[in-house]
Formats: structure tokens, sequence, C-alpha cells
């Protein structure tokens, strides 16, 4: 039996402050006597981008069609491989020099999202509204954000990072407009609090007080989340309560981060909520992107996880050397092994993130079958600096519209943009053209 009336889809809990949780779907949002006029769970998209190209005898199975044994930089997706596609021969032909010589790093990032030949200039920068944001400025004001950047490395806005290409190419992936990136935020802390609060960072005051007191953001709604448990079926309180706990955990996760940082540098200004771990700090940001999907506070993400021509090393994984010098291994064995064992351990983080977007029911379907994450890199070979069969997967089936589980193999040249097309159109905003396309990508649908 129902009772009362249907619980609204964009229903948050407030409470003193400036505290906002937003609500995952419930089935109370959709009562079983209204299910053939409830409206279908939103699609969303986000963009997990990995700099420097990969291994590509680690990566490219020997076979098409459906999956069978995955090579080794896709082992960690294994318990996956029926929830995503293999796209091979995508190319971004704007990213090759085309008489503008060097700096393939600045240009391939530059144009991921974009499509366009991105200007080589380290003052006068210009690109193009990139395909994130041309379905933001569509949608966006169906939900809170219009759309979340983010990032875990070096976010400079100025200066020469390639070659002549200005660090605005190197270090963002979306573009409000021509000369207008959009900076990733790094800082965890930042995010949440843009998340759950007024969707502005707190104050140092407010922190302070917050932090003084001991207490969660989820304090602040105690009185409305009792209301509401009260008026929920057991089925939607024990959804609401896993929830919850997962905001709880990311807090203290991040409240553990600034206490060890302060503990190591006492005079550290900021950013405190940056964790010093690589897979502590994706963990952190993967998993308010599953919140923030869950909530439906935003439907569109970009991740870069770390900029074009990185030099971060991956000193837990016994390499001291920086990511962008080794992938200019000169067919050196040594060397190559090295970065396969990086594009291997960015992989085993992604999948951590894709079992917690599986595992989270959306009504009949998890929260993954309604996505569509890209997860993949704007160059292919690092060491030579091609921009043709750029590695990419795409996890979800798009709100039950793609058929996932193998490697599909476009012509050669296929342009990266017909991808963003389709992609486009299962999310709302339908486009004739966009970037260097020359058509939709096909075969990915059920039919």
């Amino acid at each position: 039996m129902i009772k009362g009336s249907t619980l609204g889809r964009r229903t948050f809990l407030r409470g003193i402050g400036t505290a906002a949780i937003g609500l995952p779907f419930l089935d109370a949002m959709a009562p079983a006597l209204f299910a053939s006029t409830a409206p279908e769970a939103p699609v969303r998209m986000a963009f997990f981008y990995l700099p420097n190209g990969m291994i590509m005898d680690a990566w490219n199975p020997s076979y098409e069609g459906k999956f069978g044994e995955l090579p080794r930089t896709l082992k960690p997706l294994e318990p996956y491989k029926d929830d995503f596609i293999q796209l091979g021969n995508l190319t971004h032909n704007t990213g090759r020099a085309l008489l503008d010589g060097a700096g393939d790093h600045g240009r391939c990032s530059g144009s991921y999202l974009t499509g366009v030949q991105v200007k080589k200039s380290v003052v006068e920068i210009k690109a193009s509204v990139s395909f994130d944001q041309l379905v933001a400025n569509q949608i966006g004001s169906k939900t809170r954000f219009a759309s979340l950047e983010l990032g875990m490395d070096d976010a400079r806005q100025a200066g020469d990072c390639d070659s002549g290409y200005s660090c605005a190419y190197t270090n963002n992936l979306a573009w409000r407009g021509e000369t207008q990136p959009l900076p990733p935020t790094l800082d965890p802390r930042v995010v949440f609090e843009r998340l759950f609060g007024a969707g502005q960072p707190m104050t140092p005051a407010e922190r302070a007080r917050q932090a003084k007191n001991r207490r969660s953001i989820l304090d602040f709604v105690t009185e409305d989340t009792h209301k509401l448990e009260s008026s929920l079926g057991p089925s939607d309180r024990r959804k609401l309560d896993e929830y919850l706990s997962s905001i709880r955990d990311v807090e203290s996760r991040i409240q553990r981060t600034e206490s060890d940082n302060r503990q190591i540098d006492p005079h550290m200004d900021k950013p405190y909520g940056i964790p010093m771990d690589f897979a502590e700090h994706f963990k952190m940001m993967s998993d308010m992107i599953t919140i923030a999907f869950q909530a439906d506070l935003t439907r569109i993400v970009t991740f870069m996880v770390t900029r074009e021509g990185s030099l971060r090393a991956y000193r837990e994984l016994g390499i001291s050397d920086g990511h962008h010098p080794l992938t200019h291994h000169r067919n050196q064995a040594e060397l190559i092994e090295k970065v396969r064992k990086i594009n291997e351990y960015h992989t085993r983080q992604f999948a951590g993130f894709i079992e917690k977007m599986k595992s989270t029911k959306e009504g009949d379907r998890s929260l993954l079958d309604n996505s569509m994450i890209v997860y993949g890199a704007g160059l292919q070979d690092g060491n030579l600096h091609l921009h043709e069969d750029l590695p990419t997967l795409m996890f979800g089936r798009g709100g039950n519209n793609f058929k996932t589980g193998r490697r599909i193999v476009a012509r050669r040249e296929t342009p990266m943009c017909n991808l963003f097309l389709t992609m486009m159109d299962r999310m709302g905003v339908h486009m004739e053209h966009f970037g260097d396309s020359n058509g939709h990508l096909t075969g990915l649908d059920l039919g």
C-alpha cells in the first residue's frame, strides 16, 4: 500500500547551516502503483582521461567480438568484462602536428573533447566548446551542477607545458568557450563541500568550527533524516543508510588525510585534503563521482586522472622515474615494463570505481547500466606520439541501449568525434556534426 504522495526525485535533506544532501533513487520516488508513468532513471556520462599513451601490446586483444581472455592492462577489469566495450581505430586527427611541429601532448589533451586543432600559443589560447559542455548547456539545468571537472595532478593554467603549447591545453579537458577552459578541482575536501554544502567550499572559519566540534556534515541533517526514514519502507531505509554511510566514509577519509598532512607539515596552509597516496586520492574522487551520480547532482563528469605529460613517479610500484620520461622508452624492455606496470595500476584503481557503480542499484538496473563511462587516453603510443587507434573503453549500457562485453574495431581513421555524437544522442542532445565527425559510430546498439 502506498502512503502519502510520491517523494520528489530532487528532494534534499536540509538542516542547520548550509548542509544540503541529495538523495539516491528510492522506491518512494516511483511507487509501484504509478510505475507505468514514473520517469526512467537518467543517463550519465563521465570521462576518465589517462596521459602519455599506453603500451598497446598489453591493451589490445588479438581478436574482435565477444571478450575472451583480456590482455594484461585490462586484467583488473576481468570481473566486469560483460559491462564494457573496447573500441578500436578511433582517431583524433586534430591531435596530429598538421604543420604545427612538436607538442603532441598539448594537442592531444586540448583536442580530446573539443575535436579541434588548438592554437599553438603560450599566451593566446584557443580551442572550442567541448562536447561535454555542449551537453551540459542543454541538460545541466536538470541537476544541481551542470557538470563536474575533477583531477589529481598539476592544474596550473599559465606557462609553456609542451613545446609552445600553453598549460591550459595539457591540464584541462572541459572547455566552456574557445578561450575558457574549466580547470579541474584536485582537492577532495573542496569537492565534498561543493556537493554537500551550499555549492561552495566552507570558509576557513566555518571549517575550523566544524572540526573543533568534531561534527560530520550528516550531523546537520539528522532531524530531516529521521523524518524521512519514518516515512520509508524497509528497502528504502536500507538504501538510504548505505548511501549516507558512503558519504560519511568519504568524509572520514578526507578528515584523516587532513590530519595526516598536518602532522607531516604543520605549517602547510593548503591543500590539506589532497592525499599523498595516488590510490587513496583516486578512490576519494571516484567515490564522490558515484555519490554525485546516485543523487542526480550532476550527469556529466570529466576526470583528468593525471595531466598530459605528467612527471608523476609511482614509488608505490617501485618506480622512481617520471611517467612521461618513461614513455619515451626507445624500445628498451626495462622501461616498457615500467610503463606497463603504471598502465595496469591505473586500471586497477578504475576497476574499484566500476565495482561500486555496478553494485549500486537504481530501480531494476545498476547505476553503471544507466551510464556511459569512457576510460582512455588521448595518445596511443607515448614513444611515437601516435593519434590513431586511441585506447578507448566505454562502460555501461547508456540506459540499456548498448551491447557490451565485446571488442569493436571501426574502420581505420574513424573520428573519435563519431563516438561523441552517438553519446550526445543518448544524453538527449542531437547534433548533425561535432568537431571532425563524419557520422555516428555504428555497431554499439543492442539491435
